[in-house]
């Protein structure tokens, strides 16, 4: 491997270790409901929760989908259809249910044995929605459509591979509208992976990973800079309704913010904090699986301490929450890799199996 494809794997593992990170903020534990969430709205907190959830949240995750797409694109074992497959549902779907599983068990759990204010089963049709997303999103692992519709990519990425450029880009605008219309389920929940995935997989094609690393900062940032926020002032202050316009703001600032990610990551992946991101990498999976886990069962905890949205020491606990959930899943991974490092592999998707 030369050294621009090391620094270029380099860059992709740090990638995801900041883009997992900063999906915490989209999910972090705030003490409100959705009720009071809404009358804190405009609140200078509230205005730290959102800009950060803007930032280093949703606009991060469009890059995960596209480098999935970019490596799927140039593997040759994506062309065996069935063993591809088999290595995806390992990877990608069995982590799923299982940790959906341990959601329920942990998290409605403490619902009914501590009183703690999270979802319960109510039904059988609740428990198989929960556990494998068939047609909604979940109540608990609200991350896990990524998942679930990642793999759908993934069943199909054997075909996607053989289209020419242009029936590809066609995939990509068709997924483009049917995010911007709000067309999807139950077939994909969030068509935009769909289109970030494919987006990945032509930039392969294209050369596009180097020639976004060789941008200057301000080409990388500006853009991104600049519709963040027109999207905040929209996300903070307009009304409810979203409209087409906004929508299609929402996928242009999505693109822009992959961009400024990936220039930063290559950046990362060449200097002094590259040994450290490199060694959460493995622990990358584990945390996006597991945080919101966390976050429902610690989140009141510390909240205790530090108190709900709108107390004097909330925004320090908000600020620091991925840093907390990092930390926990270090601990966790780690334990759980030395002690059963079968069940560690399994769900870590096979991740964390190679650092025993």
């Amino acid at each position: 491997m030369n050294a621009s494809a090391s620094r270029r794997s380099d860059a992709i593992s740090i990638a995801r270790v900041i883009c997992i990170l900063g999906v915490v903020y989209v999910h972090a534990w705030t003490g409100l409901n959705g009720h009071d969430l809404e009358i804190a709205r405009g609140t200078p907190q509230e205005n730290l929760r959102w800009l950060l959830m803007e930032i280093f949240g949703r606009s991060a995750v469009p890059l995960l989908g596209i480098i999935s797409g970019w490596l799927v694109g140039g593997s040759a074992q994506t062309l065996d259809w069935p063993r591809h497959i088999a290595r995806k549902a390992r990877t990608i779907l069995l982590p799923m249910v299982m940790w959906n599983a341990l959601a329920i068990l942990f998290v409605s759990g403490a619902a009914l044995l501590l009183h703690l204010p999270a979802p319960v089963p109510v039904s059988l049709d609740w428990l198989v929605q929960e556990l494998f997303i068939v047609s909604r999103n979940p109540d608990i692992n609200v991350q896990m459509p990524f998942l679930r519709d990642l793999f759908l990519c993934m069943v199909a990425a054997p075909l996607l591979v053989r289209l020419p450029g242009g029936a590809l880009l066609g995939v990509a605008g068709a997924a483009g509208f049917a995010q911007l219309m709000e067309w999807g389920p139950p077939v994909l929940m969030r068509p935009a992976i769909l289109f970030f995935f494919t987006i990945g997989m032509m930039a392969r094609r294209g050369g596009l990973a180097d020639r976004v690393a060789a941008l200057s900062w301000p080409r990388a940032a500006v853009p991104f800079l600049l519709l963040m926020t027109v999207q905040l002032y929209f996300s903070l202050k307009a009304a409810s309704g979203a409209g087409l316009g906004v929508g299609m703001l929402d996928l242009a600032v999505r693109v822009a913010a992959a961009t400024c990610f990936w220039r930063l990551s290559w950046a990362l992946a060449a200097s002094p904090a590259r040994a450290m991101l490199l060694r959460i990498e493995p622990f990358a999976f584990f945390l996006f699986c597991s945080h919101l886990i966390l976050i429902w069962l610690g989140g009141p905890v510390l909240g205790a301490l530090f108190g709900k949205l709108g107390s004097p020491l909330y925004p320090a606990y908000l600020i620091v929450q991925p840093l907390l959930v990092l930390i926990a899943v270090l601990l966790l991974g780690s334990l759980l890799n030395r002690a059963w490092p079968g069940l560690a592999g399994l769900l870590s998707g096979g991740r964390l199996r190679a650092t025993a």
